[in-house]
């Protein structure tokens, strides 16, 4: 996440609404990633879900026709607001999406509306098991459904124990379904060169394997034993979409975290923490796409990955420090960072692509 600040100096945040200095109204402009002031006559007006609900604070050009943020249009399906609790959980849930699409938009993948894009667009339907007992999150052909009650933080922990999961987030649960979007994006409607496919398949396994019956043995049996030595989460050994998925969402998560602490003038070294150093090879894309260009880029990465490790030993240390549960609970293995590695591949090759 970047770091703002008002014109009067003081320090904003990315939900921020308002400078508690100067009282100035702000909000986000997506197009120029940045916190803009607000005022009658200006070049911006505020999204109607923040004027009438107060959950956004993403702003439109002041003479667009649109009255909803490129974020709220998204949005096909939202929660009854007669409830105050549906709005409270609903603006947890705009939260969570807007840095899902901060973070999409800072690697150079666009997300059209299902509206603009019939084919390629996104919509979200965010329905409450409570009205809708059937309603489970997941993704379907461009449209990512998620359930409200896991906006509920004792909800979202009771589920996080019975699966045995050693994190459930709200953003983690926008980050994996985008992932699943962005394999419909862009490798499903637009089918993979072989190449890429076998490369894929290489890492990641074949995903023409049956899913349902994948999904079904993993909920019976639990993953395989020595799972964590070849994927970043005990789900994403159910099944090569899963795997794909959780990566993708573990790789948003190191961009963004890194992004956080570069933009507040923190610089990630790897020498001060003693880490066993991951071998080049961990760096390294299916010799089927490799190339020159390839090299320099497989070196960059390593760096990068290597600069979150030390970074991620530091922010679990701080949390215990303060008597709370590691931080960041995982391991990166060679395998898993190779599927990390491709992860990054694509995201280059997705860059403003339609």
């Amino acid at each position: 996440m970047q770091h703002f600040t008002c014109t009067c100096g003081n320090v904003l945040y990315f939900n921020s609404s308002r400078c508690l200095k100067c009282g100035s109204a702000v909000g986000f402009d997506p197009l120029t990633r940045s916190l803009s002031t607000v005022s009658p006559g200006g070049p911006y007006k505020r999204c109607a879900n923040g004027i009438q609900h107060a959950v956004c604070n993403w702003l439109l050009p002041s003479t667009s026709t649109e009255v909803f943020c490129c974020s709220c249009r998204l949005n096909r399906t939202i929660p009854d607001l007669r409830s105050a609790r549906n709005q409270m959980l609903w603006a947890r849930m705009e939260a969570a999406k807007h840095r899902l699409l901060h973070t999409l938009h800072g690697i150079g993948i666009s997300v059209p509306t299902q509206a603009e894009n019939p084919v390629a667009g996104l919509a979200f339907d965010i329905v409450s098991t409570i009205v809708d007992p059937t309603v489970t999150t997941g993704h379907l052909q461009g449209v990512i459904t998620l359930n409200l009650e896991e906006a509920d933080d004792t909800y979202r922990q009771i589920n996080r124990q019975q699966l045995g999961e050693s994190s459930r987030t709200l953003l983690g649960h926008f980050r994996h379904e985008s992932g699943h979007y962005v394999w419909h994006r862009f490798l499903a409607i637009h089918p993979m060169s072989d190449p890429q496919r076998q490369a894929f398949r290489q890492i990641f396994g074949d995903e023409t394997q049956n899913y349902a019956s994948a999904l079904s043995q993993h909920y019976q049996k639990g993953a395989p034993a020595g799972w964590d030595q070849h994927y970043i989460t005990a789900y994403a050994a159910s099944h090569p979409w899963e795997d794909w998925a959780e990566t993708w969402a573990h790789y948003l998560q190191i961009i963004d975290g890194l992004e956080t602490c570069e933009s507040y003038g923190i610089r990630v070294s790897t020498i001060p923490i003693p880490l066993i150093p991951l071998p080049i090879s961990a760096g390294t894309l299916p010799p089927r796409i490799t190339s020159e260009e390839h090299s320099y880029e497989d070196s960059a990465f390593l760096s990068m990955l290597q600069r979150w490790l030390c970074l991620s030993a530091v922010l679990n240390e701080v949390s215990q420090s303060l008597g709370e549960a590691p931080l960041y609970p995982y391991i990166i293995t060679v395998p898993i960072a190779r599927k990390l590695r491709l992860a990054h591949h694509y995201a280059k090759l997705w860059r403003d692509k339609p």
